[in-house]
């Protein structure tokens, strides 16, 4: 299935052209991948857009002008090339170079993905007129880009910060302000050196008048600076707090309106561990190390300044060290902003083993799996503490190197100023204090160089957390949805085709289901049956054709407002953990208890409900645990009828339950689907037989339509199945039969023959 791409540029530009796009695109067109242009032909930063959609590839310039043309199409090209850090993508036609795009390196992955998308797509096109599509293949999913984690992409996250920026204002007038009261202390030092603790040692006496003011002058910029500090800290770690549970929102809220496709390339560990730890980690870095960043910056700037204000020329000597930490810092961070990406792959494999091994329980215990899963679980472990141990050994040989950098530059300062004082070009209260500034100079530059790992894993998290936001839905919502008023449920399909990536799965697809009708969907694994059904939801889209509602392309419905209408029960039945009422009333929040009532009832839910301990109230585990297979799957048809839908959808919704509780749930399914139309999916024929038609699949393709009795006086494809379902019945039947007879002859041999006669 095809996956978007974001459009990928920040701020109002990249949303109107983000907008622009969207306006553009026809109901039926899919957006395959983008890429944000962001220099024009002159090189300046200008916004721009490249989209390439499953009918055409789209350009809109900085100045808004669209272009467009179809894809594929004979001897048309992408080249795709870089220089001295600029990216070119070259478009080919046979008479020529078409379009020309630049790019800052920042959209390499972006231009990548485009370029290969578009050779697939062309390639892919050319397979299937060759007729080699492969069916029974899984569904296409494409891989996520590993592009190493860039810094910038904290940038990003000013979206989150824009409804607190007058806090954020106040946070750092806050820590301006609180980084010059610490500045003050070190100056006062100069004339108590130099005005009283000297002329003191030269017999002159101490003016007390002189040393209280001094010393109260000291102890206000401390009071002061600590109540600004506190102010500055508690302000900002607020604001980090709410950016980080809005970022955490706004992700989980885009990850619901991701198709189901997204999710069948993803690990539910992974996921977690983005939503979990990434955005903590995003938390932790705003509310705390952002902070001291930005006071290191102050510190620095703001000594600098005063320093060489003192003496110029020592001011210099103290920044000897600078360039040489500056090249460490570069070289080290280049390291740390892979490896910290690296590491959280890894640490998100450990969590997908416990993520595949907690809800599975029951089964790794059934098969005395245990040790196995213990193992898996270890070598994942060893293998995130070895990544991690490579990273550390980088990081242990950079911090004590600053460290001696700074104290070698102090050695420096020393040396320099001792022989100043000896000139005379200097007194020993500027020495003094400048030793007092310089420490705190190089404690604050010690402190920046350590702040360039929790940069890089926070960057690294960041990354990974808008490779989520940036996915966009290709089950898009129409931009003027039509509204569902009231739907009778005629289904019409014309000319339906659907590709996972270049393989196709429905064909041609040509069918019409009335309104009130059953229809039985039947045929091998493989046929297309399902896909069908969610292609009806509109899980997926079509590639080809359209599916109609009532006459309405469903595309032009909005998604939520038109599966309100849409009653669904999935072969493996799905239960939250929270009581049966609950459960029941899922897709209707605000039922009644006599609502809910009702739906169990119709489901033959009602009579196993009342047994259990505390009724409807009663708790299911994580999964539905506690409950039968043929009870969760009861409750799931409750599900499904409490909304009231006009269409329903029974994806082999007795296979779960024994013969008897079968019959239950066909009596109240022979009421149920009478004013609805009905789409059933059942391997076992013989619960399809009061179907009013069924429609035989083969390969992606409706193969035969009717009744039962119709298609098996043709004797096709139903009959075949039919009768292959005779003869397998036959087989177990004959076999439990020979088991139980050579049962029976056992026990009574052993009667025969009791134990004390041996």
């Amino acid at each position: 299935m095809q996956h978007h791409d974001p459009v990928g540029t920040p701020g109002g530009e990249g949303e109107a052209a983000s907008d622009a796009l969207k306006s553009r695109l026809s109901v039926a067109e899919n957006v395959l991948a983008t890429l944000a242009v962001d220099l024009d032909g002159q090189l300046r930063f200008k916004t721009g857009l490249l989209a390439l959609t499953d009918q055409r590839l789209l350009a809109r310039a900085p100045d808004g002008q669209w272009s467009e043309w179809p894809v594929p199409a004979q001897g048309l090209e992408i080249h795709l090339g870089d220089h001295a850090g600029i990216g070119t993508l070259d478009l080919l036609g046979t008479e020529g170079r078409l379009g020309r795009w630049r790019f800052t390196l920042a959209q390499q992955p972006a231009a990548l993905r485009l370029q290969k998308l578009f050779d697939a797509r062309t390639e892919g096109v050319a397979q299937a007129t060759a007729g080699g599509a492969d069916l029974d293949e899984a569904p296409f999913v494409e891989p996520e880009l590993q592009a190493p984690p860039s810094t910038w992409v904290l940038l990003r996250l000013g979206r989150f910060a824009k409804p607190y920026r007058k806090q954020l204002i106040a946070g750092f007038l806050l820590t301006l302000a609180s980084t010059a009261a610490t500045l003050v202390p070190p100056y006062l030092t100069i004339p108590l050196m130099d005005d009283i603790l000297i002329p003191f040692q030269n017999g002159q006496q101490i003016a007390v008048a002189k040393v209280v003011m001094f010393l109260s002058a000291l102890l206000a910029a401390a009071l002061v600076g600590w109540a600004l500090g506190w102010a500055r800290t508690y302000l900002l770690a607020l604001v980090s707090e709410r950016i980080g549970a809005d970022l955490r929102t706004t992700t989980y809220e885009h990850l619901l309106t991701l198709p189901l496709d997204y999710f069948g390339g993803k690990r539910t560990g992974d996921l977690m561990a983005r939503i979990g730890s990434e955005t903590d980690r995003i938390n932790v870095f705003l509310s705390l190390h952002a902070l001291d960043f930005l006071t290191d910056v102050l510190m620095i700037a703001m000594t600098a300044v005063i320093l060489f204000s003192i003496n110029p020329l020592l001011a210099v000597v103290t920044l000897v060290p600078l360039p040489f930490i500056a090249w460490m810092i570069h070289v080290v961070r280049d390291r740390l902003r892979t490896g910290f990406e690296k590491i959280d792959r890894v640490w998100s494999e450990v969590t997908n083993v416990l993520a595949d091994t907690i809800p599975g329980i029951r089964v790794v215990k059934a098969f005395a799996q245990e040790q196995r899963e213990a193992k898996r679980f270890h070598a994942a472990n060893v293998y995130n503490l070895q990544v991690n141990d490579k990273l550390n050994k980088t990081w242990s040989l950079f911090t004590p190197s600053v460290s001696l950098l700074t104290e070698i530059g102090l050695l420096v300062v020393w040396g320099f100023g001792i022989w100043q004082v000896a000139r005379g070009r200097i007194t020993v209260g500027v020495l003094t204090a400048f030793i007092a500034y310089i420490g705190r100079f190089y404690t604050r530059l010690d402190s920046m160089s350590r702040i360039v790992s929790v940069t890089q894993k926070a960057a690294a998290g960041a990354k990974r957390i808008f490779d989520i936001l940036d996915h966009v839905s290709n089950v898009p919502e129409p931009a003027n949805p039509v509204k569902v008023e009231r739907v009778q449920g005629r289904i019409e399909m014309a000319d339906v085709g659907f590709r996972y990536g270049s393989r196709a799965v429905i064909r041609d697809l040509d069918l019409v289901i009335e309104p009130g009708e059953m229809i039985g969907l039947v045929g091998h694994s493989g046929s297309g049956k399902s896909t069908l059904v969610n292609l009806i939801c509109r899980f997926y889209d079509v590639t080809d054709g359209a599916i109609k509602v009532d006459g309405t392309d469903i595309r032009r419905f909005a998604v939520a407002d038109y599966r309100r209408h849409v009653g669904l029960v999935l072969q493996e039945p799905f239960l939250f953990f929270g009581t049966i009422a609950q459960n029941i009333a899922y897709g209707k929040p605000e039922a009644t208890r006599e609502e809910i009532v009702a739906a169990a009832r119709a489901a033959h839910a009602h009579d196993f409900i009342l047994r259990l301990a505390h009724g409807y109230d009663s708790l299911v585990g994580e999964r539905g645990q506690g409950l039968s297979g043929g009870e969760r799957q009861r409750i799931s048809i409750a599900r499904a009828l409490l909304i009231d839908p006009r269409i329903l959808i029974l994806d082999e919704a007795t296979s779960a339950v024994d013969t008897e509780t079968e019959k239950e749930i066909q009596k109240a399914l022979d009421n149920l689907v009478k004013g609805r139309t009905t789409i059933a999916i059942a391997h076992r024929l013989s619960t399809l037989r009061k179907a009013d038609r069924l429609v035989v699949m083969d390969r992606g393709e409706v193969v035969e339509v009717g009744p039962h009795d119709t298609l098996m006086e043709k004797q096709g494809a139903y009959w075949r199945l039919y009768q292959a379902q005779l003869r397998q019945a036959d087989d177990e039947s004959a076999g439990a039969l020979a088991e139980r007879t050579s049962v029976a002859l056992a026990l009574g041999s052993h009667a025969a023959h009791p134990a004390g006669d041996a």
